[in-house]
């Protein structure tokens, strides 16, 4: 197996070729000493429900798994909390303002231009009164709705987010 970094050849700190496999998640630098450890990224994927008991998701616009059904959400940002998060990529992902409650996490791999990228994704439970207000935007191509009864893992795209819908739906 590849180690995580195999693609960052030179140092961060010093820019040395020396940049070397230190242990399974970390490179060091035999130039400097510096040690880079791999650490996931930070993602939040989000349950939209109404009062009645339908669920929000969006049609990926892109790739990975484009056409696919998805959960509204994405990497956090600099300085952002994941809560923040969770607000920010439903807004800019489907128009909405919503109530949010964490749930679970699960650790995952997203390939982003042919890069793993290990990420911890943390999904939430989020609320809104209706979805009238509802619009695909950003990297969303549609809004579906789909009642919980009705909605089915195999319809999701990317793996982490089908293990997600699938322990939501055993709530």
């Amino acid at each position: 197996m590849q180690h995580p970094l195999h693609q960052f050849i030179y140092c961060p700190v010093c820019g040395s070729k020396a940049f070397v496999a230190n242990n399974e998640k970390a490179k060091q630098c035999n130039a400097c000493g510096f040690i880079y450890y791999f650490n996931p990224s930070a993602a939040v994927a989000c349950f939209i429900r109404n009062p009645e008991g339908e669920l929000l998701f969006v049609r990926r616009a892109k790739e990975p798994a484009k056409g696919t059904l998805d959960l509204p959400g994405g990497f956090t940002d600099m300085y952002e909390t994941a809560e923040e998060a969770v607000c920010r990529e439903v807004k800019e992902e489907t128009n909405l303002d919503v109530e949010i409650r964490y749930l679970f996490s699960i650790p995952n791999i997203y390939l982003y231009s042919g890069f793993k990228v290990h990420t911890v994704d943390m999904f939430f439970e989020c609320t809104v009164p209706d979805f009238s207000q509802a619009k695909a935007e950003d990297d969303a191509e549609a809004i579906v709705v789909i009642p919980k009864a009705s909605v089915r893992p195999e319809d999701f795209g990317l793996q982490s987010i089908c293990k997600g819908v699938e322990q939501y739906l055993k709530r």
